[in-house]
This record gives C-alpha cells, sequence and structure tokens, in this order.
C-alpha cells in the first residue's frame, strides 16, 4: 500500500500470505492475527479488512491471559493487582496484553511466519515475558503454536489460546451444525459474564449446550467455556461446524489446551450478528488469575507452549 507515494502499513500490520496446497492465509502482525484463511477459496473464518481496526478480535493471539479477569483484580504470589479494564461495559480486563503488540516476523518463508514480541512489566502484570508464535501451512490446515517464555526475575502468571471466528460454508451459525466433545460447561452471570461454577452440559440450560452428538445450533445464545473434553488416542480434541451444503471446518488441539470457549457472535447489527462462530482452546478458563485452575506459573527461564490447527472438512 502506498501513501504520498511511500509504502505505508496498514492498520492491521505487516501482512504475510502462506500458501500451500488449496489453502491460503494471512497473518497480520498486530496482535500475531489470523486475518484470512481460506480453502479452495472458501473463507474457513471470518476475515476483515487490511487497513481496518481489528473488530471483536477476529483472529487475535491471546496472552498472557484468554478471556476475562473479573473487575481485573487478582492477586499473585501474596499482591494484589488492578489491571486496566479493557472491557468496560462489563468492567474486566480481557483477552490479555498481546492484542494490540506488533509482533515481529523472526522467520519467514512461503507457507510459515513466526513472530515474536515481548509483553513487558507494566502496572498489573509487573512481569517480563517474551511471546512467541509460530504459523505453518502445509495440506493439513494452519498450524499454530505459541509459546510464553518468563525472560524477567519474577514468576509470572501464563495463559493463552487463540480467537478465530469459523465460517462452516454459507449461511450463518444458525444454519449450522457444531460437534463439541465436551461434557462440562462453566456457568456465568448473564450480565457480566463472572463465572459461578461447573455443570454438567446434560443439564445445564436445559441440555441446551450438550453439542456431543452432532446438531444444529439454530437461535441458542453460547458465549461459554466447556471443559472435561473428550480426546482421542492421541489426545486431541476435534470441534467440528458444517453447514448444510457438506462443507465445514474443524479445529483440532492436544492436553495443553484442557478449555474451549465457544461464542455465537451475536451482534446488534444484523450484518455482523452471528458470521462464524468463535471457537477458543484455552490453557485455562475465564478468570483463572482468581481461581487458579489450571494457571500456569512461569518461573524466570521457564517456557510454555499450547498448539492448535485448523483445517477444512
Amino acid at each position: 500500500m502506498r501513501e504520498n507515494g511511500r509504502m505505508s502499513i496498514p492498520i492491521s500490520g505487516t501482512h504475510f500470505g502462506l500458501t500451500a496446497g488449496d489453502y491460503h492465509a494471512t497473518i497480520a502482525s498486530v496482535g500475531a492475527t489470523l486475518r484470512t484463511l481460506q480453502f479452495d477459496g472458501r473463507d474457513l473464518v471470518v476475515p476483515f479488512g487490511a487497513d481496518e481496526v481489528r473488530p471483536a478480535f477476529r483472529g487475535a493471539t491471546l496472552a498472557p491471559w484468554p478471556n476475562r479477569v473479573v473487575d481485573g483484580q487478582y492477586t499473585f504470589d501474596g499482591v494484589e493487582q488492578q489491571l486496566p479494564l479493557t472491557e468496560p461495559g462489563r468492567g474486566h480486563a480481557l483477552h490479555g496484553l498481546a492484542a494490540w503488540l506488533d509482533f515481529v516476523a523472526v522467520d519467514r518463508a512461503a507457507d510459515s511466519v513466526t513472530f515474536a514480541a515481548t509483553i513487558e512489566a507494566q502496572d498489573g502484570y509487573p512481569h517480563r515475558v517474551e511471546v512467541t508464535v509460530a504459523f505453518s501451512l502445509d495440506e493439513d490446515g494452519l498450524h499454530t503454536s505459541v509459546t510464553g517464555t518468563n525472560t524477567g526475575r519474577t514468576r509470572a502468571p501464563w495463559g493463552t489460546g487463540p480467537h478465530p471466528y469459523l465460517v462452516a460454508g454459507d449461511g450463518r451459525v444458525d444454519d449450522w451444525t457444531l460437534t463439541l466433545p465436551a461434557e462440562q460447561v462453566l456457568a456465568v452471570t448473564e450480565d457480566r459474564l463472572i463465572p459461578t461454577g461447573l455443570a454438567e452440559v446434560t443439564t445445564a440450560n436445559g441440555g441446551a449446550w450438550d453439542y456431543r452428538t452432532p446438531r444444529v445450533i439454530g437461535d441458542t445464545f453460547i458465549d461459554h467455556a466447556f471443559t472435561g473434553l473428550t480426546r482421542t488416542a492421541d489426545g486431541g480434541t476435534t470441534v467440528r461446524l458444517t453447514a448444510p451444503q457438506g462443507t465445514g471446518v474443524e479445529m483440532v488441539w492436544g492436553s495443553d489446551c484442557p478449555w474451549v470457549q465457544i461464542h455465537t457472535a451475536d451482534q446488534a447489527l444484523p450484518e455482523l450478528n452471528r458470521l462464524g462462530l468463535a471457537v477458543e482452546p484455552m490453557t485455562c478458563p475465564p478468570d483463572a488469575y482468581n481461581s487458579g485452575t489450571d494457571l500456569i506459573v512461569l518461573e524466570p527461564g521457564a517456557a510454555a507452549t499450547a498448539s492448535w490447527t485448523i483445517r477444512a472438512i
């Protein structure tokens, strides 16, 4: 892109196109964000424009926590912390500190790119963590791994996950069939989505969130974290989304993410409402900085990695 005769960087950052077989992906450097992913010209995620402020965290890398820290407050190693409230409507700290960092590409090939950025010590998170995000395409889809390395001198709480909105094919969320092999759902308050406790999917909300057997989503509202994930012999969990015409998309990940947030992307504007299904594998649940559930603690010099794959059906 040129502006006044000079190269200018799109507002979503420097872009890197990846190609392998029938797959093509575009990764934006701001937030190490998956901006587009297509198979044979068909969208597998809801895209956004290169010169557009990324809407609704589409495709962003979430770190050093996914989802919410309630009220932005937590206590770690005996010290009370207050994070900036980045979800003002509900009064929480949302989706970490890396989503608006401009990552630097440290390795590049036609089918892969690896980014790095550092979360510097700051109010509410007095730790230094280097975040490395590797994307690679092959005939089996788009593979992503996120590694957090504690380069500071103090123990650091850590969690991560992605934020893609999956697209099965024609239509919208209501038309698609979901397979979600999860036995438990984290109940939350209706107004602020504050976790209140685990429930069995067979009974929570009258069983409306039980998608262990594939069924059409319809008008069901979902913005919940699920766990008790059924795994295959190799330790993987697969969430599948299919359209009536037979196309679809699936997301696969391992035991490093024992949670997944599912959101039907409900929006007030009709043209944006339920365009895609957010499927967010997570290393820890919402508000893990307070509950401690599955929270990773990085000792100085230590690292943790989580990975996932998106592929066409």
